[in-house]
């Protein structure tokens, strides 16, 4: 069995859909899941923030407006009046759902459960348009198998064990459709594996199902070597490993979502990245053995904190770096990036969120510096295969460009940079000159 996953823009309207529906009919047994529609989810977010804000009337008029928008594709997607009517008459019920949001109090758990309307709809309606086409599929509810802890982390024996039992439901069924992004959580309540969550759901799904590939179908053809937003003439990587990929999408690679990854690896699964709107190009295969050495790609993430301790107690102090961390525990702040001195420790956040607070338990141990519009240049490819004159391409290309931090060695697959953003454009054009 094979696990496809569809990002949102591949489903953003009815003809994507109707493409997707040709993509998957080559008759193996696959499990389909899919995105919400393209701007769903960010709509949903707006929604639920004015409803935060008591700005309930604002709140139906964008109800309103994305309703309308599901009415248009429901009427550019079937053909007859009655995959019409039914199709209609769902949207409405969902929607009714989200307005009677409008009339009580509005929390976290409101939220969550209005968010999961998106991949809702989305499967609904593709499961619909595949019984008008008469392609035999079953929608297979995510709610009935995906499932955090308490620690929100997958809960993958709950996952593996409910899957298989919906599974054997239709045993001579090859087609499910199902959603991504949305799952329970430990009280059974409607939550969510957060935004680019559809990646991470058919990796676990992969997993759990021990499939024989999973693929990601967006809107581009793999994962490229370098930012094509930005840097001209890139090009797709035929082939990663999984720490490889890892590396970029954890560094800025918008392809893939990084958490995604770690299923795959753990089961051996290969992943493969393709393109809904070129499916005959190669795209990129990522799996546990690759082909080649030496750098690969650059991937760049913005909005980085930097922070450095600098402190006359670290000298040959044993203990000070984990008083440092437990900081950072503290307050659930992961740390990308850690150099250090006799004196200093420089470290680098995503999540601000907590800032203040760490920084005012880090004067504890001594002077705090913060930067903040920093940006990460991750340089990964496999530098063990190739010894010697890897650091140095990258460090010869970005000569001109001045530089916060170095992390080298810490991994066989990544050379990691900070820079001030202002600088971002630059050093990724000048790395894809010097290097590729």
């Amino acid at each position: 069995m094979k696990v496809l996953k569809f990002g949102g823009t591949s489903v953003g309207s009815a003809d994507r859909m109707r493409d997707v529906a040709n993509l998957i009919q080559n008759g193996d047994r696959k499990i389909v899941v899919l995105s919400a529609m393209s701007g769903t989810t960010n709509k949903l977010v707006q929604i639920a923030e004015t409803l935060y804000q008591n700005k309930n009337e604002d709140a139906n008029v964008l109800i309103d407006a994305l309703h309308d928008n599901y009415k248009q594709v429901v009427e550019s997607l079937y053909t007859t009046p009655e995959k019409k009517k039914q199709a209609n008459e769902l949207i409405a019920h969902h929607f009714d759902n989200i307005r009677a949001y409008t009339q009580d109090l509005f929390t976290i758990h409101e939220e969550r459960a209005i968010l999961a309307q998106g991949e809702l709809l989305s499967t609904a309606l593709f499961q619909f348009f595949l019984e008008e086409q008469g392609i035999a599929s079953v929608l297979l509810p995510a709610l009935n198998f995906m499932k955090i802890d308490e620690n929100e982390e997958p809960d993958a024996s709950y996952i593996a064990r409910n899957i298989a039992l919906e599974l054997e439901k239709y045993p001579e069924t090859n087609l499910f459709i199902t959603q991504g992004y949305i799952c329970r959580n430990a009280f059974g309540e409607i939550d969510n594996l957060k935004r680019g969550g559809s990646d991470y759901s058919a990796s676990l799904i992969g997993a759990a199902v021990a499939a024989t590939e999973i693929q990601i179908w967006t809107d581009i053809d793999g994962m490229h070597n370098n930012d094509p937003r930005i840097v001209k003439n890139t090009h797709p990587i035929a082939e990663l490993s999984f720490d490889e990929a890892a590396e970029l999408a954890y560094f800025g690679a918008k392809i893939l979502h990084p958490s995604s990854v770690l299923p795959a690896k753990q089961k051996n699964i290969p992943v493969r990245l393709l393109n809904t709107m070129q499916p005959e190009a190669k795209g990129t295969i990522i799996k546990s053995q690759t082909i080649g050495g030496g750098i690969k790609a650059v991937a760049a993430k913005e909005g980085i904190t930097a922070i450095k301790i600098k402190s006359g107690r670290m000298l040959l102090a044993y203990g000070f770096l984990r008083s440092v961390f437990e900081v950072f525990e503290r307050y659930k702040t992961p740390i990308d990036m850690i150099t250090t001195s006799e004196v200093a420790v420089s470290l680098t956040i995503d999540n601000d969120k907590f800032l203040n607070e760490i920084v005012a338990e880090l004067k504890e141990f001594g002077q705090v510096e913060v930067d903040k519009e920093q940006t990460i240049i991750c340089v990964v490819g496999d530098f063990i295969a190739e010894k010697s004159g890897a650091s140095l391409k990258v460090f010869e290309a970005l000569q001109d460009v001045p530089m916060r931090m170095i992390s080298y060695g810490g991994s066989t697959n990544n050379i990691s940079l900070l820079i001030n953003t202002t600088d971002k454009v630059t050093a990724l054009t000048k790395l894809n000159e010097g290097i590729f």
